[in-house]
């Protein structure tokens, strides 16, 4: 099947999927599961993206995120190289760990959302292994499913800092969080009663966007205008998103934090580490690209910065220097 052009425009909505090469796990325990979402987590605050739904399957994830500054694939692209160079690291392996690049399609922000939330979240008991149970066990399987965001849409446990349920909870009940978390439950659970054919057609047809014609028309003319664009533009790969602190005061917060200068980069496994760490800040805390993230610490690309990332965050010291820095900038 051809990939399917990505429309990707700043305040965007986007239901986004990645999938395991050879549709492989991408999860083979429970810590794997927790470290996606800590990635999860930090690249949405990095890149200001809002997380509305997850959901973890054992071969793919399912995402739905609105992206203010149109920075859909740099975000993902953070999240899934920064979680594969783990995930490599824990099990001993190499290769690609997802199946090429992750699909994104635009969501129109209205009821399709809302019945995009429960096709999402109901992934877990749709597949093959539980189709065929009772409804009874099907729903008890749906509510204690802990890998997706339904759990904190329902009311069962608190919603996360960077979970915006929200938007999405405004659409079915006025009035308290409590209220609408009971009706954004029998909403979701009333899908496994009665499928909405219509919508699983429009999940299934292949189309660029997810939403009504008109809708769909108009991304699909964002597409073309942002394609032509792209002929006449220069290299925006060197471009910030935004500058949180200057370069310089997170170089000297790192230099705090870990105790080593500049000139001890050259100490070969200690440096790689602290190498990889001031990386991290300069790309959260100071908006760098991988590019100038690259020439700024001496390596060679921007994909060798996201390894070097993944690496130095697995050492045992990368947590304590995270809170350091992560308190002197965010009091």
């Amino acid at each position: 099947m051809a990939r399917r052009p990505r429309a990707l425009i700043a305040g965007g909505i986007y239901h986004v999927t990645s999938r395991g090469n050879e549709r492989l796990a991408i999860f083979r325990d429970d810590r794997d599961r927790a470290r996606f979402l800590n990635n999860l987590a930090d690249s949405s605050e990095t890149y200001q993206v809002r997380i509305y739904l997850y959901c973890l399957m054992p071969n793919h994830v399912h995402l739905v995120v609105e992206t203010p500054l149109g920075n859909l694939d740099r975000f993902m692209g953070s999240l899934l190289t920064g979680y594969a160079v783990y995930f490599n690291r824990r099990h001993e392996r190499t290769g690609h760990l997802m199946q090429g690049r992750y699909d994104a399609r635009m969501v129109e922000g209205n009821n399709y959302l809302l019945k995009l939330s429960r096709y999402v979240h109901l992934n877990p008991v749709k597949v093959q292994e539980t189709r065929e149970l009772p409804l009874r066990e099907r729903l008890r399987l749906l509510r204690d499913y802990p890998w997706s965001s339904f759990q904190e849409y329902a009311g069962v446990i608190p919603p996360v800092g960077w979970l915006a349920t929200g938007p999405v909870l405004a659409m079915v009940a006025e009035g308290r969080n409590a209220n609408r978390a009971k009706a954004y439950a029998r909403f979701v659970e009333t899908g496994l009663a009665k499928t909405d054919e219509e919508f699983v057609r429009l999940m299934e047809d292949g189309v660029m966007a997810i939403g009504s014609d008109k809708f769909v028309e108009t991304v699909k003319n964002q597409h073309l205008r942002k394609a032509a664009d792209a002929l006449k533009r220069e290299d925006v790969s060197f471009r910030q998103i935004r500058v949180h602190k200057e370069v310089a005061e997170v170089e000297v917060a790192v230099r705090d934090a870990t105790g080593k200068r500049w000139a001890q980069f050259d100490e070969y496994k200690a440096g790689r580490v602290v190498r990889g760490f001031t990386a991290w800040a300069l790309r959260k805390y100071a908006g760098l690209t991988q590019r100038q993230i690259a020439e700024r610490v001496g390596v060679g690309t921007g994909s060798a910065v996201s390894r070097m990332i993944g690496e130095s965050l697995e050492s045992p010291e990368a947590d304590r220097w995270r809170k350091m820095i992560d308190l002197r900038f965010k009091g």
